[in-house]
């Protein structure tokens, strides 16, 4: 490609995330989905904390919130020094099944839309350290442009 060609952004480069926000309050998103699949390999919370590089009291506190956030555990732990460890629970991996078919079904149903909104894509834009951080701070504020001007 030289540098006349424009770029296109193909939808494979454009990624679409689900979170499932429950009535609880309750969420289950992809960050929980890469600690249970963290815990399910390495069968333990130490263990993901370390695969994942989240801490550990942010895993342990995911872990303790999914648990509460179902009438069955998510995930079975075993304290103890010597024969400790965590494991999904048969509810737990059927509730990983279900959101992993969400999220295909979701995914195919959104390819055609995403190749669109892809195609739409400015190249030449970078993200600011303040875009991320005021993203972070509060999502749900995005500015808005005020009615009367």
């Amino acid at each position: 490609m030289t540098d006349e060609e424009p770029r296109t952004h193909s939808p494979a480069e454009t990624r679409l995330e689900i979170g499932l926000h429950f009535s609880n309050g309750a969420k289950l998103t992809p960050d929980e989905l890469r600690v249970i699949a963290a815990i399910r390999k390495q069968r333990s919370i130490l263990g993901a904390s370390r695969a994942t590089g989240v801490s550990y009291r942010t895993c342990w506190l995911i872990v303790d919130a999914l648990n509460r956030a179902f009438e069955q555990p998510v995930i079975a732990t075993h304290p103890g020094r010597r024969g400790g460890g965590a494991e999904l629970t048969p509810f737990g991996e059927r509730l990983v099944a279900v959101y992993a078919s969400i999220v295909r079904r979701a995914r195919a149903q959104a390819r055609p839309a995403l190749g669109e909104i892809a195609a739409a894509v400015n190249p030449g834009f970078k993200r600011r350290a303040n875009d991320a951080a005021s993203e972070d701070a509060n999502p749900e504020c995005v500015p808005r442009r005020s009615q009367g001007s």
